[in-house]
Protein backbone atom coordinates (compact mmCIF):
# COMPACT_ATOMS: atom_id res chain seq x y z
CA UNK A 1 0.00 0.00 0.00
CA UNK A 2 0.98 3.28 -0.84
CA UNK A 3 2.25 6.26 2.18
CA UNK A 4 -0.55 8.20 0.47
CA UNK A 5 -3.08 5.86 1.15
CA UNK A 6 -1.68 4.50 4.50
CA UNK A 7 -1.88 8.39 6.20
CA UNK A 8 -5.46 8.49 4.57
CA UNK A 9 -6.14 5.23 6.07
CA UNK A 10 -4.91 5.83 9.70
CA UNK A 11 -6.94 9.80 9.21
CA UNK A 12 -9.94 7.33 8.18
CA UNK A 13 -9.30 5.22 11.57
CA UNK A 14 -9.02 8.79 14.11
CA UNK A 15 -11.85 10.40 12.08
CA UNK A 16 -14.24 7.49 12.94
CA UNK A 17 -13.20 6.95 16.76
CA UNK A 18 -15.00 9.60 18.87
CA UNK A 19 -13.02 8.85 21.94
CA UNK A 20 -10.09 9.71 20.46
CA UNK A 21 -11.58 13.38 19.18
CA UNK A 22 -13.13 14.13 22.07
CA UNK A 23 -9.96 13.61 23.91
CA UNK A 24 -8.33 16.56 21.95
CA UNK A 25 -11.48 18.40 22.72
CA UNK A 26 -10.71 18.25 26.13
CA UNK A 27 -7.05 18.65 26.01
CA UNK A 28 -7.73 22.39 24.64
CA UNK A 29 -10.99 23.14 26.80
CA UNK A 30 -9.04 21.80 30.19
CA UNK A 31 -5.82 23.92 29.15
CA UNK A 32 -7.24 27.20 28.19
CA UNK A 33 -10.76 27.43 30.67
CA UNK A 34 -7.65 26.66 33.63
CA UNK A 35 -4.78 29.45 32.66
CA UNK A 36 -7.68 31.82 32.02
CA UNK A 37 -8.81 31.10 35.92
CA UNK A 38 -5.13 31.04 36.98
CA UNK A 39 -4.30 34.07 35.04
CA UNK A 40 -7.26 35.99 36.73
CA UNK A 41 -6.51 34.80 40.23
CA UNK A 42 -2.78 36.02 39.83
CA UNK A 43 -3.78 39.27 38.81
CA UNK A 44 -6.01 39.72 41.64
CA UNK A 45 -3.26 38.70 44.11
CA UNK A 46 -0.34 40.42 42.29
CA UNK A 47 -0.51 43.69 44.55
CA UNK A 48 0.50 41.45 47.73
CA UNK A 49 3.30 39.66 45.96
CA UNK A 50 6.51 40.49 47.26
CA UNK A 51 9.24 42.18 45.41
CA UNK A 52 10.69 38.75 44.53
CA UNK A 53 8.04 37.28 43.23
CA UNK A 54 7.23 39.94 41.37
CA UNK A 55 10.70 40.17 40.17
CA UNK A 56 9.94 36.25 38.61
CA UNK A 57 6.52 36.92 37.44
CA UNK A 58 5.77 35.41 34.06
CA UNK A 59 2.68 36.64 32.41
CA UNK A 60 3.16 34.16 29.46
CA UNK A 61 3.85 30.59 31.47
CA UNK A 62 1.26 31.54 33.53
CA UNK A 63 -1.39 31.75 31.14
CA UNK A 64 -0.13 28.17 29.98
CA UNK A 65 -1.20 27.04 34.10
CA UNK A 66 -4.09 24.56 32.25
CA UNK A 67 -1.17 22.84 30.20
CA UNK A 68 -0.67 20.50 33.39
CA UNK A 69 -4.09 18.99 33.31
CA UNK A 70 -4.54 19.70 29.43
CA UNK A 71 -1.63 17.19 28.83
CA UNK A 72 -3.38 14.34 30.53
CA UNK A 73 -5.90 14.67 27.68
CA UNK A 74 -2.97 14.42 25.23
CA UNK A 75 -1.29 11.64 26.44
CA UNK A 76 -4.69 10.03 26.51
CA UNK A 77 -4.96 10.64 23.12
CA UNK A 78 -1.53 9.35 22.23
CA UNK A 79 -2.38 6.14 23.80
CA UNK A 80 -5.64 5.37 22.30
CA UNK A 81 -4.81 6.61 18.36
CA UNK A 82 -1.87 3.54 18.82
CA UNK A 83 -3.72 0.58 21.84
CA UNK A 84 -7.02 0.78 20.29
CA UNK A 85 -6.10 -1.11 17.51
CA UNK A 86 -4.62 -3.61 19.99
CA UNK A 87 -7.61 -4.05 22.17
CA UNK A 88 -10.01 -4.93 20.11
CA UNK A 89 -7.91 -7.07 17.66
CA UNK A 90 -8.04 -4.96 14.74
CA UNK A 91 -4.11 -4.94 14.72
CA UNK A 92 -4.04 -7.87 12.55
CA UNK A 93 -6.55 -7.06 10.18
CA UNK A 94 -4.46 -3.74 9.69
CA UNK A 95 -0.80 -5.23 9.19
CA UNK A 96 -2.77 -7.37 6.82
CA UNK A 97 -3.56 -4.61 4.84
CA UNK A 98 -0.18 -3.23 5.53
CA UNK A 99 2.80 -5.39 5.80
CA UNK A 100 5.52 -3.21 6.02
CA UNK A 101 4.95 -2.40 9.68
CA UNK A 102 7.47 0.87 9.76
CA UNK A 103 5.64 2.43 7.09
CA UNK A 104 2.10 1.50 8.81
CA UNK A 105 3.75 2.78 11.85
CA UNK A 106 5.31 6.08 10.30
CA UNK A 107 1.37 6.23 8.79
CA UNK A 108 -0.43 6.11 12.04
CA UNK A 109 2.24 8.46 14.43
CA UNK A 110 2.41 11.07 11.47
CA UNK A 111 -1.31 11.82 11.19
CA UNK A 112 -2.04 11.37 15.12
CA UNK A 113 0.77 14.03 15.49
CA UNK A 114 -0.28 16.31 12.83
CA UNK A 115 -3.73 16.75 14.16
CA UNK A 116 -2.44 17.01 17.31
CA UNK A 117 0.03 19.39 16.37
CA UNK A 118 -2.90 21.88 14.63
CA UNK A 119 -4.79 21.22 18.28
CA UNK A 120 -1.91 21.87 20.28
CA UNK A 121 -0.82 25.23 18.47
CA UNK A 122 -4.67 26.66 18.56
CA UNK A 123 -4.95 25.79 22.23
CA UNK A 124 -1.39 27.67 23.14
CA UNK A 125 -2.81 30.65 20.94
CA UNK A 126 -6.00 30.67 22.65
CA UNK A 127 -4.87 29.96 26.42
CA UNK A 128 -1.86 32.93 26.10
CA UNK A 129 -4.24 35.52 24.37
CA UNK A 130 -7.25 34.56 26.70
CA UNK A 131 -4.92 34.37 29.57
CA UNK A 132 -3.31 38.02 28.73
CA UNK A 133 -6.74 39.29 28.73
CA UNK A 134 -7.46 38.09 32.35
CA UNK A 135 -3.88 39.85 33.45
CA UNK A 136 -5.01 43.23 32.59
CA UNK A 137 -2.60 45.44 33.40
CA UNK A 138 -0.12 42.93 34.13
CA UNK A 139 0.27 40.90 30.62
CA UNK A 140 2.91 40.56 27.99
CA UNK A 141 2.52 41.22 24.53
CA UNK A 142 3.24 38.77 21.68
CA UNK A 143 5.55 41.11 20.46
CA UNK A 144 7.73 40.55 23.67
CA UNK A 145 10.78 39.11 23.74
CA UNK A 146 10.70 35.18 23.86
CA UNK A 147 6.61 35.68 23.79
CA UNK A 148 6.43 34.16 20.41
CA UNK A 149 8.79 31.51 20.80
CA UNK A 150 6.84 30.31 23.81
CA UNK A 151 3.39 30.54 22.29
CA UNK A 152 4.69 28.23 19.80
CA UNK A 153 6.90 25.79 22.04
CA UNK A 154 3.66 25.60 24.09
CA UNK A 155 1.88 24.10 21.04
CA UNK A 156 5.13 22.31 20.18
CA UNK A 157 5.21 20.70 23.91
CA UNK A 158 1.93 19.23 23.76
CA UNK A 159 2.26 17.60 20.66
CA UNK A 160 5.77 15.64 21.60
CA UNK A 161 3.39 14.78 24.93
CA UNK A 162 1.23 13.01 22.66
CA UNK A 163 3.16 11.61 20.18
CA UNK A 164 5.72 9.98 23.38
CA UNK A 165 2.60 8.25 24.71
CA UNK A 166 2.03 6.98 21.06
CA UNK A 167 5.70 5.42 21.33
CA UNK A 168 5.29 3.99 24.78
CA UNK A 169 1.42 2.05 24.07
CA UNK A 170 3.36 0.83 20.86
CA UNK A 171 5.66 -0.70 23.08
CA UNK A 172 3.78 -2.06 25.90
CA UNK A 173 0.49 -2.66 23.34
CA UNK A 174 -2.34 -2.00 25.92
CA UNK A 175 -4.14 1.04 26.56
CA UNK A 176 -4.42 0.22 30.57
CA UNK A 177 -1.10 -0.63 31.17
CA UNK A 178 0.39 2.08 28.76
CA UNK A 179 -1.66 5.29 31.15
CA UNK A 180 -1.07 2.93 34.15
CA UNK A 181 2.63 3.71 33.70
CA UNK A 182 2.00 7.31 31.75
CA UNK A 183 -0.35 8.83 34.50
CA UNK A 184 2.09 8.07 37.46
CA UNK A 185 5.54 9.18 35.56
CA UNK A 186 4.12 12.68 34.50
CA UNK A 187 1.87 13.69 37.61
CA UNK A 188 3.84 11.65 40.44
CA UNK A 189 7.63 10.42 39.67
CA UNK A 190 8.64 13.37 37.78
CA UNK A 191 7.53 16.19 40.53
CA UNK A 192 8.37 14.48 43.17
CA UNK A 193 12.22 14.05 41.25
CA UNK A 194 12.19 18.01 40.12
CA UNK A 195 11.39 19.04 44.04
CA UNK A 196 13.79 17.15 45.72
CA UNK A 197 16.82 19.06 46.59
CA UNK A 198 18.56 15.27 45.81
CA UNK A 199 16.72 14.34 42.94
CA UNK A 200 16.46 17.36 40.94
CA UNK A 201 19.34 17.58 38.69
CA UNK A 202 17.71 14.42 37.63
CA UNK A 203 14.53 15.45 37.24
CA UNK A 204 15.16 18.27 35.24
CA UNK A 205 15.97 16.19 32.57
CA UNK A 206 12.77 14.09 32.17
CA UNK A 207 10.92 15.26 29.33
CA UNK A 208 8.23 17.17 30.50
CA UNK A 209 10.30 18.95 32.96
CA UNK A 210 13.11 19.72 30.15
CA UNK A 211 9.88 20.64 27.67
CA UNK A 212 8.02 22.89 29.60
CA UNK A 213 11.19 25.19 29.41
CA UNK A 214 10.54 26.52 26.14
CA UNK A 215 7.14 28.10 27.64
CA UNK A 216 9.12 29.65 29.84
CA UNK A 217 10.08 33.34 29.22
CA UNK A 218 11.33 35.09 32.58
CA UNK A 219 13.62 32.27 34.70
CA UNK A 220 12.08 31.26 37.74
CA UNK A 221 14.09 31.58 40.84
CA UNK A 222 16.93 28.94 41.90
CA UNK A 223 16.65 27.91 38.13
CA UNK A 224 20.18 26.87 36.95
CA UNK A 225 19.59 24.23 34.16
CA UNK A 226 22.52 23.92 32.24
CA UNK A 227 20.34 24.21 29.09
CA UNK A 228 18.23 26.71 27.37
CA UNK A 229 14.07 26.88 25.87
CA UNK A 230 15.44 24.65 22.58
CA UNK A 231 18.03 22.92 24.61
CA UNK A 232 14.93 21.61 27.04
CA UNK A 233 12.66 21.20 24.06
CA UNK A 234 15.48 19.18 22.19
CA UNK A 235 15.95 17.14 25.57
CA UNK A 236 12.16 16.01 25.39
CA UNK A 237 12.26 15.40 21.49
CA UNK A 238 15.19 12.80 22.48
CA UNK A 239 12.80 11.07 24.77
CA UNK A 240 9.93 10.75 22.19
CA UNK A 241 12.46 9.34 19.64
CA UNK A 242 13.64 6.80 22.39
CA UNK A 243 9.59 5.99 22.53
CA UNK A 244 9.48 5.77 19.08
CA UNK A 245 12.31 3.62 17.89
CA UNK A 246 11.18 1.34 21.06
CA UNK A 247 7.64 1.08 19.35
CA UNK A 248 9.26 0.18 15.83
CA UNK A 249 11.47 -2.08 17.35
CA UNK A 250 8.41 -3.97 19.40
CA UNK A 251 5.97 -3.78 16.27
CA UNK A 252 9.05 -5.48 14.04
CA UNK A 253 10.08 -8.29 16.27
CA UNK A 254 6.73 -9.45 17.79
CA UNK A 255 3.28 -11.04 15.89
CA UNK A 256 0.35 -8.80 16.58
Amino acid sequence: MAATQVIRSEWTKIRSVASTLWTLSLAAVVTIALGMLISALSASQFDEMNAGDRSTFDPTFISFAGMSLGQLAMIVFGVLVVSNEYSTGMIRVSLAAVPQRGAFLFGKISVAAGLALVVGLVTSFVAFFLGQAMLGEHKASIGDTGVLRAVIGGGLYMTLIAVFSMGVAAILRSPMLSLGILMPFFFLISNILGNVDATKKIGRYLPDQAGSKIMQVVPSTGDDAPYGPWGGLAIMAIWVAAALLGGYVTLKRRDA
